[in-house]
């Protein structure tokens, strides 16, 4: 009995050490392998980091040149010249956006790869541990008091306690490396959430930047179709500002998730009612809302009749924070939550989902988040609040913005990114400049309006 306990440690430390072997040849490859991945990585973040410098200098150069032409003589020409500069500088935009992208899908693949190997650690230590857990429960059915009745001598007992704290000191040393390499891999995933996160802004930033250079030359076309390419023709429509105004009155107001087109003078009533229970500037909270319209083509196409199972809202919503509060707001409004469309989530180049979808009518809240607002909302209408019912959206944004500080024109700025992203960070800034911009515009028309 003896001899066969002392085979079975001999031959489990061996294992112990020949998996302990290998782990660490596997390891040193792995090394070697990441030494040469990261080089390259390097060299590729390196070279987009060239271009990216290279696209910002272009960029504020062409805002240098925009800022010219603005300054100029309003003529038919200067105003094709500043559409022309400003498609430019938003391919130059967009081409920024897709570097930072590209920068990021490296750095997901690479925290995806040490996630991977995190989780190979943490299984072969569990074998090893496995291993000694056995040798251990061998050991305590062959206790040291067998070993001193069989006529075992000093050393042999010596030996036998010192085997057993050897085994002990190893079970240790291993526990100590599984805790180390399990807070590796909860750090791993916290940067792979965050660095899904940005990819998952950037591409709605895109996304608002590709709107924009479609409503460019659109803009540009509509320009010269009205004037006949003349510039008697423009200073005329420029002149006439009855006509203007009712131009405006009429031009549809497209916001996405609402059956009911409305025109920009009607979104402009309503925007003004929301800004005197808010305080937020009418022209800056249309500003919000048409951006919001205009994230994603998706939006609000998914969870519709007909949608296929992948595309429901129990699939498409985080199912903890989100998926019981869009119950809670379909219930109170009589919806059926089967039929009701929401938000999908982001895609990135493979195909693979990032984040959550589930937001919710022209403002686009997400359920969780809706019903931090619902009762502020009806203690103002006197009625069950509606992320679907424009009034009810226009007025949910106004108090959020509010919130964040666009009740004066210095904070418009600050309110519009936490509108967005939760923060300031400037790598969305586009998103801010953008309702800062499109405000300005708006708050013309709207003068033009009251004349």
């Amino acid at each position: 009995m003896k001899e066969l306990m002392m085979v079975r440690i001999i031959i489990t430390t061996l294992v112990i050490f020949s998996v302990a072997a290998a782990f660490s040849l596997k390891s040193a490859l792995l090394a070697a392998d990441d030494t040469a991945a990261n080089a390259a990585k390097l060299q590729q973040q390196s070279e987009l980091q060239l271009q990216l410098k290279q696209v910002e200098e272009q960029i504020t150069q062409y805002e240098k040149e925009l800022t010219t032409i603005k300054g100029q003589k309003n003529t038919l020409q200067n105003k094709i010249n500043r559409l022309k500069k400003q498609r430019d500088k938003l391919n130059l935009q967009i081409k920024q956006t897709r570097l930072k992208i590209e920068d990021l899908d490296g750095k997901i693949t690479a925290t995806r790869i040490a996630i991977d190997r995190a989780i190979i650690k943490s299984d072969q230590f569990e074998e090893q541990i496995g291993h000694i857990l056995e040798l251990i429960y061998e050991h305590d059915n062959y206790p040291l008091f067998y070993t001193i009745v069989n006529g075992g001598n000093l050393s042999s007992i010596i030996a036998e306690m010192e085997n057993y704290n050897q085994i002990l000191r190893s079970l240790r040393g291993l526990l100590n490396q599984v805790k180390d390499i399990n807070e590796q891999l909860n750090q791993e995933k916290q940067t792979l959430v965050g660095q899904q996160d940005e990819v998952e802004n950037l591409l709605a930033i895109e996304n608002l930047q590709q709107q924009d250079l479609t409503d460019s030359v659109s803009q540009q076309n509509s320009l010269l179709k009205q004037t006949k390419g003349k510039e008697s023709n423009y200073q005329n429509a420029l002149a006439d500002s009855k006509k203007q105004a009712q131009a405006i009155r009429n031009r549809l107001y497209q916001l996405l998730e609402v059956t009911t087109q409305i025109t920009f003078g009607q979104a402009v009533e309503i925007a003004s009612w929301a800004s005197t229970q808010t305080g937020v500037r009418p022209a800056f909270l249309l500003a919000i809302l048409t951006q919001e319209s205009n994230l994603g083509k998706n939006v609000g196409t998914c969870n519709r009749p007909g949608d296929p199972p992948e595309k429901s809202w129990k699939v498409v919503m985080q199912p903890t924070r989100d998926q019981p509060a869009f119950l809670k707001v379909t219930s109170e409004l009589g919806m059926n939550p089967d039929i009701t469309p929401v938000s999908c989530p982001m895609r990135d180049k493979n195909g693979e989902r990032l984040g959550w979808g589930g937001a919710m009518g022209p403002a686009q809240f997400i359920p969780s988040t809706w019903l931090g607002y619902r009762d502020k909302v009806a203690a103002v209408t006197g009625k069950t609040a509606n992320p679907w019912d424009i009034r009810d959206a226009f007025l949910a944004a106004a108090i959020k913005l509010a919130a964040g500080g666009a009740t004066s024109l210095s904070g418009e700025w600050a309110a519009a990114m936490l509108y967005f992203s939760g923060s300031t960070n400037t790598k969305y800034r586009f998103y801010g400049d953008s309702v800062v911009a499109r405000a300005e515009d708006y708050q013309s028309d709207i003068e033009q309006l009251s004349k």
